[in-house]
């Protein structure tokens, strides 16, 4: 009896942690597509896109937390928060930092990928059932091809991120800009607070992938919750920073 009321007390606070990392994915959607919505920047709307995906995995993890794992529940889980989200993100990084063609022709090959991802994670046969109260792992569940685009989907981009994150900082400690020439035209009105926001960036970057490191510690459901919230708040946090650190072209005083 004591037992049971410990685990269930447990799942209860999964749940809202996974609950409140899913409002602060909102919150941040709310954010950026504002700002898309007023200044048409495409890695606002990239960096929506992505949010959105996190607040979809986020509430999946919600869901299954309050009421059980379902082969449904896992699969919009891993479908929203291991092999598209990051990789949104990560498309953010590079309309920021690079060549807006390069840019462009990379996101059209995102959004093939991402409705063949669709496809593949919906559709696929899983190996068995999921047992009630566990918390399910891809590699019992899923073949190689699932696995091997979460992996993909969620390592490279990652990658990316932190790499942009870092290379901008750089840039902006050697009073360069933080940017390509090529890429979207931005003026620096606070350098040391565009360089934290960036370093802000890449650790929550960090702590997003940090998942596998302390579920064994924490257990996978509790080391998914906390690496979501408290990821996203930093994400949220760094987003906040380097933006208001910024002026894009269209914001830029027109001259007299």
């Amino acid at each position: 009896m004591l037992q049971t009321q410990i685990i269930a007390e447990i799942d209860q606070l999964n749940s809202v942690l996974a609950g409140s990392a899913a409002l602060v994915a909102s919150a941040f959607a709310l954010s950026t597509f504002d700002r898309w919505h007023r200044r048409n920047q495409p890695h606002e709307l990239a960096w929506t896109i992505a949010m959105i995906l996190f607040a979809i995995g986020s509430g999946a993890l919600w869901w299954a937390e309050a009421t059980g794992w379902s082969l449904f529940a896992f699969r919009i889980f891993f479908l929203a928060g291991a092999v598209l989200n990051v990789a949104w993100l990560a498309l953010g990084t590079i309309y920021l930092l690079a060549n807006k063609k390069i840019a462009d022709r990379l996101r059209n090959a995102l959004i093939v990928l991402s409705a063949f991802s669709i496809g593949v994670i919906i559709s696929t046969p899983t190996k068995r059932e999921i047992i009630d109260g566990e918390f399910p792992a891809a590699r019992e569940l899923f073949g190689v091809l699932p696995r091997a685009m979460a992996a993909i989907g969620s390592g490279i981009p990652a990658l990316v991120i932190l790499i942009g994150a870092f290379w901008s900082t750089w840039r902006i400690l050697k009073s360069q800009a933080p940017n390509l020439n090529s890429a979207i035209l931005r003026t620096v009105t606070s350098p040391k607070r565009l360089a934290g926001g960036n370093l802000l960036i890449a650790t929550g970057t960090i702590v997003l992938s940090a998942s596998g490191t302390l579920a064994g510690r924490l257990g996978k459901d509790r080391a998914f919750a906390v690496t979501l919230l408290v990821g996203l708040c930093i994400l949220f946090i760094g987003f906040l920073v380097a933006s208001n650190s910024t002026r894009s072209q269209q914001q830029l005083p027109a001259n007299d």
